[in-house]
């Protein structure tokens, strides 16, 4: 497996893995297309075999980052591929300037704090009632170090 920058002609399988990971909030093609043309934004991809099977982006605007997106084909999840992104993304935030990194992650998805934990990042706050189902988010933030 290797981490890369994000190539525009990966943007349709980034877009394909948005649909199946994510049904209702997911990023579309146009949108992944304007962040990626986007300067603020920062998209990596995890590839093996000359396959993309993750990718990550983030959003930097002066010393605050906001996690967008970290999303792993089904068949890689808990292998290391999603850690393997943060871990770049965390990184490349470092090379902006970032001095926190934050984040909204579904409550019911347990996978994805547990690693987010892991990681450094700690709740916040919730936002109650944020995604058009009604679920709740937790807020969840990194203090990047020197």
């Amino acid at each position: 497996m290797i981490i890369r920058k994000c190539r525009y002609e990966d943007i349709l399988k980034i877009s394909e893995m948005e649909k199946e990971c994510f049904k209702v909030e997911g990023w579309g093609f146009g949108t992944i297309a304007s962040a990626f043309e986007n300067p603020a934004y920062s998209m990596i991809v995890a590839e093996d075999n000359g396959e993309v099977i993750g990718y990550g982006c983030t959003c930097t605007v002066c010393e605050t980052c906001d996690l967008e997106n970290v999303v792993v084909a089904e068949e890689y999840r808990m292998s290391g591929v999603g850690r393997a992104i943060l871990n770049a993304l965390v990184e490349d935030v470092k090379k902006r300037g970032a001095e926190k990194i934050f984040l909204e992650v579904r409550v019911s998805n347990v996978a994805a704090m547990r690693l987010y934990l892991s990681c450094g990042f700690v709740g916040v706050y919730a936002r109650t009632r944020y995604y058009s189902d009604g679920e709740d988010c937790l807020v969840m933030q990194r203090v990047i170090g020197a």
